[in-house]
């Protein structure tokens, strides 16, 4: 479910106004993020690292209103919950965009993960299925401990899809990191917002 953004009377009317119209209104951070606690709690309840920092990313996005927003035909609409749209890599390298529903229960979210998993491998291609509105754009690259993101875009495809990337995770004398990279429409949000996203979503890691 969704609902219209009465932008009329939104404090960030100006800004959306005056973002929207650039051929390039994303802007990202790429930051560490420290995953010891939240390794051993993914081991101890028997679901995969993956699976648990992808739930930990839609926690704190679901969390964050302007994470919920999206821009459809001009207008801003926020939808009532966000899904993840993870890059699912196969046996052959090749990889396929999956849609995995978010649920705030940890091991019902495994099971959503693990199930689109399973799809993705018997499935060629790019696009799988017909993609909802309500995603986030998630791809994992755990052979790379990268320290700056790009990703590859179409100017002219309209889209206001926070893309969330995560690197390899490295231990140093005990304590696991990995890099986070975030990109958001400037239009729907600021840095100040993505600050609220990466201080939850640690949170959510240290918990």
């Amino acid at each position: 479910m969704k609902h219209k953004l009465q932008l009329a009377t939104w404090n960030r009317k100006e800004h959306f106004l005056f973002f929207k119209q650039m051929e390039e209104p994303f802007f990202g951070v790429t930051t560490t993020v420290d995953c010891t606690k939240a390794y051993e709690k993914a081991k101890a309840i028997g679901v995969s690292f993956f699976t648990y920092y992808l739930h930990k990313t839609l926690v704190a996005v679901n969390t964050i209103a302007c994470f919920r927003y999206r821009i459809l035909n001009d207008e801003i609409y926020v939808f009532d919950r966000i899904d993840a749209s993870a890059t699912i890599l196969r046996e052959d390298g090749t990889f396929g965009f999956s849609q995995i529903e978010y649920a705030a229960n940890i091991e019902q979210f495994a099971a959503n993960t693990k199930k689109e998993i399973a799809r993705i491998q018997t499935t060629t291609g790019l696009f799988t299925r017909e993609f909802a509105d309500n995603l986030i754009h998630f791809s994992a690259l755990p052979w790379i401990n990268f320290t700056s993101f790009s990703h590859a875009r179409s100017f002219t495809w309209p889209d206001s899809c926070p893309k969330i990337t995560v690197g390899k995770m490295r231990d140093e004398n005990g304590k696991k990191t990995m890099a986070l990279s975030v990109h958001v429409h400037h239009g729907l949000m600021d840095g100040y917002h993505v600050g609220e996203f990466l201080a939850t979503f640690q949170s959510e890691m240290d918990a």
